[in-house]
């Protein structure tokens, strides 16, 4: 499969051993979890993974990379789903378990699942983001989730762990519910992968936080607070708690890993930026 996905990305012909049905394996039309990474699914320790391979063209080591991220989050407080990477040949592979599916009769049970694309009623392309908002996530949230406090406030903490992190890709479809066996809730966090754009003073993400639109700044994470069913005080503890276990942690996390120094220096710049406390004019 390794080989396979990089000779779908490179455009190259296929090996001859491998036929269409192979094919259909690697890219995984439809499934819940999306994204552009080349991935497949495979079945481990009875349960089923998401097995999402590097690309040649990568800056760094994205399944370790992305794995440290996930095990960052969590230390924020952050539901993740559980993730490792696994080592095959001389490539990494991050395996990331499927949390829309649970073993039941010798198979496996599929949740009812809606992304954050649907349950916003919005378009899912970038020329039309009008609805784009985790603000608006939050209130679908209220109104469809059977715990409806315990999942805004958890959207709260993802909306800051991926301005903490420059997670810019952060778009609808990486955000769900699900539904196994009762109501609604929040899916487990998962895509979370940094981004180190050229600004060191405004970084947007891909939804609207706050006041000030889509920019990953503290005044704006906390601007609509309430929304989140959370008060002003918890929320500024929470940013400022989260911010600093990125700040210390990040570097420590991403080593134990298995992320190398120099994949470490290529995403620096992408925790905690200085613009995320920039001192902003006051408005009228």
């Amino acid at each position: 499969l390794q080989r396979l996905a990089y000779a779908i990305i490179g455009d190259k012909e296929l090996p001859i051993d491998h036929d269409s049905e192979h094919v259909k394996e690697l890219l995984l039309a439809g499934t819940s979890m999306g994204g552009a990474r080349p991935k497949a699914v495979v079945v481990d320790r009875n349960d089923l993974w998401i097995a999402k391979f590097n690309r040649p063209d990568d800056r760094w080591n994205h399944a370790r990379v992305e794995h440290a991220m996930l095990v960052l989050a969590r230390e924020c407080g952050v539901e993740t789903a559980e993730s490792r990477v696994e080592t095959v040949g001389d490539r990494d592979v991050l395996l990331v378990r499927r949390f829309d599916r649970a073993r039941a009769d010798g198979g496996f049970r599929r949740a009812r699942y809606l992304s954050a694309l649907t349950l916003l009623r919005a378009e899912g392309t970038h020329h039309d983001r009008a609805k784009w908002s985790y603000v608006l996530l939050a209130e679908e949230l209220r109104r469809v989730s059977a715990r409806p406090q315990q999942d805004a406030g958890e959207l709260f903490r993802r909306m800051c762990f991926n301005a903490l992190i420059s997670n810019t890709d952060d778009h609808p479809r990486n955000h769900a519910v699900i539904a196994m066996d009762t109501g609604w809730r929040l899916s487990p966090a998962y895509d979370l992968t940094p981004s180190t754009p050229v600004s060191n003073e405004r970084r947007d993400l891909a939804l609207v936080c706050g006041d000030l639109g889509r920019y990953a700044h503290v005044d704006n994470l906390l601007s609509q607070h309430s929304r989140f069913l959370i008060d002003h005080a918890a929320a500024e503890a929470t940013v400022r708690v989260m911010e600093q276990t990125v700040r210390n942690r990040w570097y420590a996390i991403a080593r134990a890993q298995g992320v190398t120094e120099r994949d470490c220096e290529r995403t620096s710049r992408a925790f905690a930026y200085p613009g995320f406390r920039l001192l902003l004019p006051k408005r009228a």
